[in-house]
């Protein structure tokens, strides 16, 4: 519903706040209450509840659609928002956020401070919240629902905490809530009161979100619930925090590249990919990344490669905090190139990769990969320069030509050397005498996914009158049924 106002308000077309006001979506029978603003939930309208039969209470009483998809689209930029307090975050359901804060709350101050600097931070963003730190998933998700405001709940602690919270705050779904309130176990104590051996065989058989016994194990610490972030953030990282919203990062690059190389050099490790975020005052979050095609540490170099990419990242309102994590953290080895313990500080093939692939894009810098075939256009590839092996290359075991073709070129055969190259031949409008030859290197084809028909091939290395060495090869044999007559073609040349 905030979210929903938001955008309302800046087309200035935004309802009065005396104006019920409710969030449909479809349901089982109609259109349901999906969200409702402060009027609508006065006059007893609650979420879940049929349209038409709201409309009975409060004639009044306005309808607009809920944008789902939208909703869960802005509550994941939140997740990688929220990252400004903790590397792990995750969405939990469609209005919460689970924050794992582990050894993260002293850098804030501590808990208490914590919590605040949050609920300030979320509600410049047009967000309220109920915050609550808990030793679980579940015991943080129900002291915020249904705890005291801002509740802090340690290990020893959840026991007592959550057993004079009603049983809603176990994450049961309607069917197992109205059973236990049947059974007149309406709060977390009255559940745990009761034997263990009872609960499991009433709930053997049941699911997650109707197993009162696994969710209470949950929340005590009993049963793991990890928080599985998505898009993890690399564990070394640096930030900047702003006192002011800003919209060019590019005076900080150099302090942040040296501080992370810092970091890097006290754990022996370099990187191979940098990942600079800027956290938006509007909830956004905007990144870019750079690649390195060796693993490296150096401060300088790595800070050239963001020449020309900052400007696109698109500042919105501003942003106030801004993280460089390195990302590929590799160890590296500190390699004496020089006599006098020193360095070179020439620059090395492999920043001029970086740098070329920076300005002109990864795809516009390419380096050869041999593949497992026997074929030789098929032997060798193109991939980008900042790109890994996923496997070893296969070394070639026969000498190929220093410049192959993309497409073989065929001849006009003059005179042909019975079992041999041919003695003259019409290339490129031109007639070569082959002075002496070596061969024939025979190729089969891979039956696994040439043709059927395909031709094998024989090779011949050839040198004509003026020195010049070229590689050619015969397809397909006299009379062997795949065809008519062989033909020859120009496959490379050698130096």
């Amino acid at each position: 519903m905030e979210r929903w106002t938001s955008v309302m308000n800046r087309h200035g077309s935004a309802p009065p706040d005396d104006v019920p006001l409710v969030l449909a979506r479809e349901g089982h029978h109609g259109p349901v209450v999906h969200a409702t603003n402060r009027t609508a939930r006065a006059m007893g309208i609650n979420k879940g509840a049929r349209i038409v039969d709201m409309r009975a209470i409060c004639p009044e009483l306005r309808v607009e659609y809920a944008d789902i998809a939208g909703d869960r689209r802005a509550l994941d930029n939140l997740v990688l928002w929220a990252r400004r307090w903790c590397p792990w975050t995750v969405r939990d359901g469609e209005d919460g956020l689970i924050l794992d804060t582990t050894g993260s709350d002293h850098l804030m101050g501590g808990e208490a401070a914590m919590l605040i600097e949050m609920e300030t931070q979320l509600s410049l963003l047009g967000l309220t919240s109920r915050l609550a730190v808990g030793p679980t998933w579940g015991a943080a998700w129900a002291l915020a629902r249904f705890g005291p405001v801002r509740s802090i709940c340690g290990g020893d602690e959840a026991s007592w905490k959550l057993g004079a919270l009603p049983v809603d705050a176990l994450r049961l779904n309607g069917e197992t809530l109205l059973l236990l309130r049947r059974l007149g176990l309406k709060t977390i104590g009255a559940v745990m009161d009761v034997p263990r051996l009872s609960l499991t065989r009433r709930f053997v058989k049941a699911a997650l979100d109707a197993n009162p016994l696994m969710r209470l194990d949950q929340a005590l610490g009993k049963t793991p619930e990890p928080v599985a972030s998505v898009n993890a953030a690399p564990r070394i990282h640096v930030q900047a925090k702003l006192a002011e919203p800003i919209f060019d990062p590019t005076s900080y690059l150099p302090d942040l590249c040296e501080d992370l190389c810092e970091k890097l050099a006290h754990t022996g490790q370099g990187c191979r990919q940098l990942h600079l975020i800027v956290y938006k005052t509007d909830g956004e979050v905007s990144s870019i990344t750079v690649a390195t095609s060796a693993t490296t540490r150096d401060p300088n170099h790595l800070h050239g490669l963001f020449r020309d990419k900052v400007e696109k990242i698109n500042p919105g309102y501003g942003f106030d905090l801004i993280t460089l994590a390195a990302g590929g953290v590799e160890p590296l080895r500190l390699v004496q190139n020089s006599l006098d313990g020193g360095s070179d500080d020439d620059l090395h093939l492999s920043r001029l990769v970086d740098r070329l692939s920076a300005r002109f894009g990864p795809r516009a810098v390419t380096r050869p990969i041999l593949h497992q075939s026997h074929i030789p256009e098929r032997a060798e590839g193109q991939i980008a320069a900042l790109a890994t092996m996923d496997r070893p290359q296969i070394a070639t075991p026969k000498e190929r030509p220093i410049r192959l073709f993309d497409h073989p070129e065929e001849v006009r055969v003059l005179y042909a050397v019975p079992e041999g190259p041919p003695a003259q031949f019409i290339w490129r409008r031109q007639t070569y005498r082959v002075a002496r030859y070596a061969g024939p290197e025979r190729i089969a084809p891979e039956w696994w996914k040439d043709r059927p028909g395909t031709r094998l091939r024989d090779y011949f290395k050839v040198e004509d009158a003026t020195g010049r060495r070229i590689w050619l090869y015969r397809e397909g044999l006299f009379e062997d049924g795949r065809g008519g007559d062989p033909r020859w073609f120009v496959h490379g040349c050698f130096a």
